[in-house]
């Protein structure tokens, strides 16, 4: 059923807006003019924006089909539709950017260009590949991958590659090439595009733009359709984002958007808060209401998060523009256990002290599938999967395979659509016992079964659907039948919405983004993994603590910190808590003052401020680590370069890890042109901590002395 707002007594207002706070219901209330909500992590911002939209339809204000919402994710857009279906109000478009302007896209098509629409390209990976042989360019997969980041920002940037290298100073060494050599590249990219007449997903965006700008017709037809919008994660919008949004209110203000800037965490993808923060300046008569009551998260947590910001010092005029004042949250919840903070010899016994504290949790009466391990990198995740494995502890790892990609899973959908005739035609039973006597043939039980792997696995797939079942027969009602189950799973299917696995989620602090957890272990918590190494400026390094203050407002309850003193048992103890645990630690407050006199890192000396070829002022950080500007060519020979990248390559696949995890392309170029013949020599240069001689110093040196000699 609904949240009873038609069978309740009392005014439409009170039935929808009852539950709500102060300031969610200011929200929910505002139902015109421009609006803006500044939400904090768990203040229930989702909840205010579907209560806005439903007592907006409901009172007559809004018609369902002319509010288009848009938010970042399909998973995101499908947790929107379904709040709102249970709020009574089915016919809401709520989409991605992406989503809402591949539907404009393919309607308007013929009419604003003619013939068919071409095909949409699903990964650029192999064009881009192309796109580099034809250049003659020596690529690998990690190569290939930078690269298409690239040019993804460049077109959400809305670059093209005649104007690229002009506006993209600063941007390094994408892929370990130059931006002349990247702008060839994007420009070769484009021309195989047109070639094999299919689209990127930036296409879409920037054709629907171009369609929107150059028809007036199209646009009027736009505008008549969609008379008020509503913008979810709006710190997280991109240029080319904004224009699509600008052109689709052509000039009104029937706006809400909802965002947190101390939430931003995808910068490096062309995300900018410069939007949000800037909407009071672009609509000066809107409202803007703050969010802060954290209903999510314990006293304990929410502290933590708070004095995580409020400890962050002045990165310089051009960082501290661009850092926003945070909310302080004001947590709602019941006291509860302090955030514990653990040092561990090495990786492996933190991985192992983490699983058993996650059995304390389980045998405490913690669900599984409430504990999620956070790390920074994917390459962490296999020492944890190895730690819970080895613990009889059922995982799941976030960004694996799909839910609704499992054999399992397809087999009983088809399963279920096959019965929806015959359970119509028969005596009517509760929608979970249907759903649980459907699938018992492919294994389900009420018990899980005490092994392991994949039956283990399957079970935990079936008892999903199963949970899912009875979760929907409570929220929709008990004429919530089979057959509307079964559409329920083919739209999630689609959009990727998955129910819960009963398992230990683990996952990239990126990928744990809109998502919570009773406990979290955030895990690896050591400098050059957190923050990252190659956030060689302090926009990045903030962009960091915020990726690591989204982390902590993951956890509902239990909170636990981590890091380790060394990569490998027995290995040198030369690894740091990250900076960022200064002065919240319980024994580093003293650290944490010493260092706020001797400056705000423990990063070696500045890497070179001028190029050594040319003299000129290095503007980036990977500039400065090379010592060279992009402009003058590089010093190194081409065959130490490529041993290098080789090296690199393999050591990667061996780990399992990203190309990058190992050395940046900035640090590879700094070694083939200094070829250091000591690991003295090689410890200078920018890049090389001391983990990273420890580990691979050796190596390197060998390569350099092999290169040298062919």
């Amino acid at each position: 059923m609904t949240e009873d707002i038609f069978d309740a007594g009392g005014s439409l207002e009170e039935r929808i807006l009852g539950g709500l706070d102060e300031e969610q219901r200011e929200v929910a209330s505002t139902l015109s003019g421009p609006l803006c909500v500044l939400a904090g992590a768990g203040t229930g911002k989702t909840r205010a924006i579907t209560h806005r939209i439903a007592y907006g339809v409901h009172s007559g204000v809004y018609s369902p089909q002319r509010l288009l919402a848009v938010t970042f994710t399909a998973r995101a857009a499908a947790e929107m539709r379904s709040r709102l279906r249970d709020l009574g109000v089915a016919n809401v478009q709520a989409r991605t950017f992406h989503a809402a302007a591949l539907r404009q896209l393919q309607f308007f098509w013929p009419q604003a260009i003619g013939g068919t629409l071409p095909s949409l390209l699903d990964h650029k990976a192999n064009m881009i590949a192309e796109a580099s042989r034809r250049l003659r360019l020596s690529t690998d997969r990690a190569s290939i991958r930078d690269l298409a980041a690239e040019i993804e920002w460049a077109k959400v940037s809305m670059l093209t590659p005649a104007n690229y290298l002009e506006n993209a100073q600063g941007r390094g060494t994408p892929g370990g090439f130059d931006l002349t050599a990247v702008s060839r590249v994007f420009q070769a990219y484009e021309d195989i595009k047109t070639d094999r007449n299919v689209i990127d997903f930036e296409d879409v965006l920037l054709i629907t733009v171009g369609i929107l700008q150059e028809d007036p017709k199209v646009a009027a037809t736009v505008r008549e359709q969609y008379r008020h919008f509503v913008v979810d994660e709006y710190q997280d919008v991109s240029p080319l984002q904004q224009r699509l949004l600008d052109l689709w209110l052509g000039g009104r203000d029937e706006l809400c958007v909802v965002g947190d800037a101390s939430q931003t965490i995808y910068s490096f993808t062309g995300a900018s808060p410069k939007h949000l923060l800037g909407f009071k300046a672009q609509f000066p008569a809107a409202t803007v209401v703050k969010l802060i009551r954290d209903y999510r998260s314990t006293p304990q947590v929410v502290k933590l998060a708070n004095e995580l910001l409020g400890s962050r010092r002045s990165g310089g005029p051009v960082a501290d523009a661009a850092w926003a004042p945070p909310l302080k949250l004001v947590a709602q919840r019941p006291t509860g256990p302090e955030p514990r903070f653990m040092e561990c010899p090495d990786d492996e016994a933190e991985a192992a002290v983490v699983a058993g504290r996650i059995q304390e949790l389980l045998n405490g009466g913690v669900k599984a599938s409430e504990i999620a391990i956070l790390f920074r990198t994917n390459g962490q995740s296999e020492a944890y999967e190895q730690a819970l494995a080895s613990a009889g502890i059922g995982y799941q790892l976030r960004g694996g395979e799909r839910f609704f990609a499992r054999k399992e899973v397809r087999d009983a959908i088809l399963q279920l659509r096959a019965a929806t005739r015959a359970v119509a035609e028969g005596p009517q039973e509760a929608l979970g016992q249907i759903v649980r006597d459907i699938v018992a043939s492919l294994g389900y039980t009420e018990a899980a079964p005490h092994s392991g792997g994949a039956l283990r696995e399957r079970w935990e797939s079936l008892a999903a659907l199963v949970a899912l079942a009875d979760e929907l027969a409570v929220s929709r009602g008990e004429s919530f039948t089979l057959a509307e189950f079964v559409n329920e799973l083919q739209e999630r299917s689609v959009a990727q919405h998955a129910p819960t696995v009963q398992g230990v989620t683990l996952a990239s602090l990126h990928a744990a983004k809109g998502l919570e957890w009773d406990a979290v272990f955030l895990v690896g918590l050591s400098e050059g993994l957190m923050p990252i190494s190659f956030a060689d400026t302090p926009e990045d390094v903030d962009e960091e603590r915020r990726l690591l203050y989204v982390g902590i407002t993951r956890a509902r309850e239990h909170l636990n910190l981590s890091w380790s003193t060394a990569r490998t048992p027995g290995g040198r103890a030369n690894r740091k808590p990250s900076r960022f645990l200064d002065g919240l630690r319980p024994d580093s407050v003293a650290s944490a003052n010493a260092r706020s006199k001797t400056g705000p890192t423990r990063r070696k000396a500045a890497a070179p401020a001028s190029c050594r070829v040319c003299g000129s002022m290095l503007g980036s950080g990977a500039e400065r680590k090379v010592g060279r500007c992009n402009q003058c060519p590089p010093t190194y020979e081409e065959q130490t370069f490529d041993a290098l990248r080789q090296w690199r390559l393999d050591e990667a696949k061996s780990a399992d890890v990203p190309a990058y995890v190992v050395f940046t392309d900035a640090t590879l170029t700094a070694i083939a042109e200094a070829k250091p013949s000591s690991l003295e020599e090689l410890a200078v240069l920018a890049g090389i901590g001391p983990s990273k001689l420890e580990r691979y110093g050796e190596a390197v040196l060998a390569v350099l002395a092999e290169s040298s000699e062919l």
